[in-house]
């Protein structure tokens, strides 16, 4: 993979992190419609996954380490980091429901701690390969 190919695939992550995030602010606001006007600060702050989480953080880690995705191993740490994002965004999505329909579930507890867990394990993934190529170098 080239550097021109490589930032190309960067900006489509951020591109598609954007979309993402229009779509969290939509899904919030037409639950909330149809919720009767009850709105959940989980569900309304979900965006926040994705817009913090890989729009920003993609855009700022395309700045800082320009060729990253030329890495070798750069696709494991994409998908560990993204599902990690992924897992967050939803269990956010499934507390907001949970507190609109005024119920709780042992289970977004452990949306957060997976979500949180992985994203961890992508980014010391992200650490690990930038010092260990640095290091070859």
């Amino acid at each position: 993979m080239n550097s021109t190919e490589g930032s190309r695939q960067i900006r489509k992550t951020v591109i598609v992190y954007l979309i993402l995030t229009a779509v969290s602010i939509a899904v919030a606001n037409i639950y909330a419609q149809f919720g009767h006007g009850v709105r959940s600060a989980a569900m309304t702050l979900m965006f926040l996954y994705p817009l913090l989480g890989g729009a920003l953080f993609y855009f700022t880690l395309g700045l800082i380490v320009s060729r990253i995705s030329d890495r070798r191993n750069y696709r494991l740490f994409y998908n560990i980091y993204n599902s990690g994002i992924a897992v967050l965004t939803v269990g956010s999505l499934l507390k907001g429901i949970l507190d609109i329909a005024g119920t709780a579930s042992g289970y977004v507890q452990l949306f957060q701690v997976a979500g949180w867990a992985g994203t961890a394990a992508g980014l010391g993934y992200l650490i690990a390969m930038v010092f260990k190529s640095r290091k070859l170098s």
